[in-house]
């Protein structure tokens, strides 16, 4: 997988080789169908990456590869169920669509959800947060994997449209974001040790480090604002480079 990843991605081995050994086992998974003897959750990976560094195009060329229906979906239209925006359901609906209303073929696809920075908690707010939290929370069952009941051949749920079950459980989740500032929570967690005499750390030791995302941890996201349950499931993080003269 990653040999025909690095025919068409400049650079990003790291991202690549993460993403081939994740989306194989994943389809190991699926296609031996020992889901009931072999407990192993499935794969969802978040991809942390500046903007512009091919997150996107990384998957596009991934699931052309593996010839799987492919949804790609925006974190940031998405809101609690009853408020106007899309359901969290539509993202399903899309992959749905995606596959050719193939119930069989799409409960094997890849659901890319991008922006996903985006629905991250808001800072000290008093109203209801319908299109941050309230989504994290709603996505949890689907990414784990539930039985969801979506419109066929529409993107919202009415009187009209036949509903069909698709199980999100063999259901590849990719979620990726630029997560900007977050650069600046991991310095300053990594600053936490400065101090003063002759080697003490300094204050900008890390400011000039083009690598400082690879140093993220599941705790800088969550003081970015994305919830302990969320990140739980979405056990793969891996992060991306931006791209460089070179490249």
């Amino acid at each position: 997988i990653k040999a025909t990843l690095d025919e068409y991605v400049i650079g990003q081995e790291y991202a690549k080789k993460v993403m081939s050994v994740a989306v194989y086992n994943h389809y190991k998974r699926v296609a031996t169908d020992t889901m009931d003897e072999i407990a192993i959750e499935k794969s969802n990976m978040l991809m942390i990456g500046p903007t512009g560094c091919g997150k996107t195009y990384l998957v596009k060329t991934l699931a052309k590869l593996l010839d799987v229906p492919l949804a790609i979906a925006d974190a940031t239209s998405l809101t609690e169920a009853g408020y106007i925006g899309d359901d969290i359901e539509s993202v399903v609906s899309k992959l749905l669509a995606a596959a050719d209303n193939d119930v069989e073929k799409a409960e094997h696809g890849i659901i890319f959800i991008d922006e996903i920075d985006k629905i991250a908690k808001k800072k000290n707010t008093n109203q209801r947060d319908v299109s941050g939290e309230a989504v994290q929370q709603g996505m949890l069952k689907l990414l784990e994997g539930a039985d969801v009941e979506v419109p066929i051949g529409a993107n919202s749920k009415n009187a009209m449209v036949p509903l069909t079950t698709v199980n999100t459980r063999n259901i590849l989740f990719i979620c990726g974001g630029a997560f900007p500032d977050l650069e600046n929570i991991i310095k300053e967690r990594l600053n936490k040790q400065a101090s003063i005499g002759f080697y003490a750390d300094l204050k900008d030791k890390y400011d000039d480090d083009p690598h400082i995302l690879e140093k993220v941890t599941v705790e800088d996201l969550r003081s970015f604002g994305m919830i302990p349950e969320f990140i739980g499931r979405l056990p793969i993080i891996f992060t991306m480079n931006g791209l460089t003269e070179d490249m």
